[in-house]
């Protein structure tokens, strides 16, 4: 059994938002267990420059199995957990006409079922240390609708309420549970699929006129697990450069404020 005091347990660590929080925690002292469809090798190698313990499971989040699998394995090696950031996911991108029944259970089952079954696992081993932390990784499309999306936006506005139902229940035993809603982030993933075209929408949407980075959204997710947000739970923080809060007019508003004022026309 590890004598490090905390453990973190983090989801879809391969790359992105996952990998980057799991190198934070890391930097702040966390032992690591990873799970992910694919290996975390490249995650792995980075946490361990900061002599940090670490298993790495690979697997599938939706599969009871796996879970069961990997909270036997977090047991053995470390004994304990004291956070669990819920990062894994997945989306198909297609008009909601075209989503297939296939799609639409795939999805919920990474993006819904998983962090269900992992809170269950491992907020059972938070109660026996006494509490905790979960941190679930939702989207800005939990909170707004959106085209093409219409599987993992529900499925992302369904964890936000996970969330809260986890809150109500776990904080009666010192666990506390809280979501952050990434807006657009600079990811492999997101260089993939979002065209010029897309990328210049949001930019006109976003107050802030860029993309958020995988280092602000773990950020936010560490602040989230730390005693400096011990009285926080059951919350949504959107991590969005102000997306979210955003109706119409800005654009034209930035048109009229380059061209020299705001006077009314």
């Amino acid at each position: 059994m590890s004598s490090t005091p905390r453990v973190a347990v983090v989801t879809g660590a391969a790359q992105g938002i996952g990998r980057r929080v799991a190198e934070t925690l890391a930097e702040t002292g966390y032992a690591l267990a990873l799970t992910d469809i694919q290996e975390s090798a490249a995650t792995v190698a980075t946490v361990r420059e900061f002599d940090a313990e670490v298993l790495d499971v690979p697997g599938d989040v939706s599969s009871d199995t796996h879970v069961t699998e990997f909270g036997h394995r977090v047991r053995e090696q470390f004994g304990r957990i004291d956070v669990l950031v819920n990062n894994a996911g997945i989306s198909f991108i297609a008009p909601a006409e075209e989503t297939t029944s296939e799609q639409w259970r795939r999805v919920l089952d990474v993006n819904l079922t998983g962090p269900f079954m992992l809170a269950r696992t491992f907020g059972a081993m938070m109660l026996e240390a006494g509490g905790g932390s979960i941190v679930n990784v939702a989207s800005i499309s939990g909170l707004r609708a959106s085209t093409l999306r219409v599987a993992y936006g529900s499925s992302k506005a369904a964890l936000i309420h996970l969330t809260k139902q986890y809150a109500v229940e776990l904080g009666n035993v010192g666990i506390r549970v809280n979501v952050i809603a990434p807006g657009p982030v600079e990811t492999e993933m997101a260089k993939l699929v979002h065209s010029v075209a897309i990328r210049s929408d949001y930019y006109d949407a976003i107050p802030l006129s860029r993309y958020g980075t995988v280092e602000e959204m773990a950020n936010a997710v560490g602040f989230l697990c730390s005693d400096e947000a011990s009285f926080i739970t059951g919350q949504v923080i959107a991590v969005d450069g102000g997306f979210d809060a955003a109706g119409v007019g800005l654009p034209t508003f930035r048109r009229r404020l380059a061209e020299g004022g705001l006077q009314p026309r």
